[in-house]
Order: structure tokens, then C-alpha cells, then sequence
């Protein structure tokens, strides 16, 4: 399967939202739906992190908000927003690994330390979600894959009842697409499950790297066009 900046988000998608998951007492870093499921868990069950949960909708939505507007601002003035926004990620993603080594690992989802890891990686994967959504509207979602599972069920129960010939090219890849991105964004989240077993709070040091490489993949690559 050939890298693309997509699928890079994708395993970069998975990989964080497992691994924030694992290390910080159920909070979803990447996506906020599972958010309110686990916050419910957590008033009911006495789980530690609520103050997290309770935050990283607010503060996702900030970041999207922020996000959304400071590219504007680059591409007003002709700058590549795109890459911009990549290394603003990056570097939050590096401050969210640092803070998780040094102050990890964390037996209270509730401490100060805790929560600030998290927001930080909720604002890594929030202008993540704002990026691909303005930027890579086309490509299937890198964070989220229940509409993207639903549609690949729709898609290949439109190939079983046999779709008009001309429709059949377009079906296939966008299939094919969407398939590859549910499947980068499962190994992301094997990928962290195995680091937190094996290597805990140092797990973190990945998604940095996988982030400078979709960087690098944005600045030098046919998508470095995009704005």
C-alpha cells in the first residue's frame, strides 16, 4: 500500500486515540463521541477523568474554530496553509509525548498532569480533524471510521446486487479508498496497544514521528499542492 498523506493521518488517527485511551483513563484524544460515552461511565462507575472528558469537547471545538481560522489567514496571504497546520500538529504531538514521558504514567486521570497531556492531544488531533475535513475533503476521514464502515457496507452490497456498468469503476475505488483507510486506522490502534503494553507512557514517542513524515510527505510529495 503506497503512503499517502490520508493514510498517514490515518494511522497517526488510530495510534493516538488508542493510545490516549490507554494512558489516560478512557479519554478519546482523536475523535468526540466516545467522550460522552466514557464520561457517563465514569459518573456512574467513579472512574477517574471526568474533568478531561468534560473538557476536550470545548476545547476540540476551540481548536477546530482556531484552526478553520488561521488558515484562512495563510491562504489570504498565499501561504500553504496546509503545511502550516501539519507542523502546528507535529509539534503539539512532540509537547504531548514529552509531557506523557516525564509525567506519566498516570494513575488518575483527574491530575493536573493528566489533563493537560490530554488537552494537548486533543488539540493535536482536533486541527487534525479540521485539516483533512478543509484540506483532503475527498479522501475518506482519518479519525471517525463508523461512516466510513457504514459506506463500504453500502458499497459492496451495491456490487452484490450488480451496479449500471458505468458506475462500477467509481464504486470500486472509492472502496478501495475507504477500505484502505479503516484498515491503516486498525493498525494505528494495534500499533499503540502493543507500544503501551510493551514500552507505556513511551509509546508517545510514534505519533511525532509519523506526523513529521506526513510533513514531509505534504512539503515534498504531488499533494504538496494542496493548500
Amino acid at each position: 500500500m503506497k503512503p499517502t498523506l490520508p493514510l498517514l493521518l490515518s494511522l497517526n488517527g488510530g495510534y493516538v486515540d488508542t493510545a490516549g485511551f490507554l494512558a489516560l483513563q478512557g479519554l478519546f484524544t482523536a475523535h468526540v463521541t466516545g467522550n460522552f460515552v466514557t464520561l457517563g461511565a465514569s459518573l456512574v462507575l467513579g472512574i477517574s477523568g471526568v474533568l478531561a472528558k468534560l473538557l476536550a469537547l470545548p476545547v476540540f471545538c476551540i481548536v477546530v474554530i482556531l484552526t478553520r481560522l488561521a488558515g484562512e489567514h495563510l491562504r489570504r496571504r498565499e501561504h500553504q496553509a496546509l503545511g502550516v497546520l501539519l507542523a502546528t500538529k507535529l509539534a503539539l504531538l512532540v509537547i504531548g509525548a514529552a509531557l506523557a514521558i516525564r509525567f506519566g504514567p498516570f494513575a488518575s486521570g483527574d491530575s493536573a498532569a493528566a489533563i493537560v497531556t490530554g488537552m494537548v492531544l486533543v488539540a493535536a488531533m482536533a486541527i487534525q480533524n479540521a485539516v483533512h475535513r478543509v484540506h483532503l475533503a475527498a479522501a475518506p476521514p482519518s479519525t471517525l471510521m463508523t461512516g466510513t464502515t457504514t459506506q463500504i457496507m453500502i458499497d459492496l452490497a451495491d456490487l452484490i446486487g450488480g451496479p449500471a456498468p458505468e458506475a462500477r469503476p467509481a464504486l470500486i475505488a472509492r472502496l478501495r479508498r475507504m477500505a484502505a483507510a479503516v484498515a491503516v486506522f486498525a493498525a494505528g490502534c494495534a500499533a499503540a496497544a502493543l507500544g503501551y503494553a510493551y514500552a507505556n507512557v513511551w509509546c508517545f514517542i510514534v505519533p511525532p514521528v509519523i506526523a513529521l513524515a506526513a510533513l514531509l510527505l505534504r512539503l515534498t510529495g504531488p499533494e504538496g499542492e494542496a493548500r
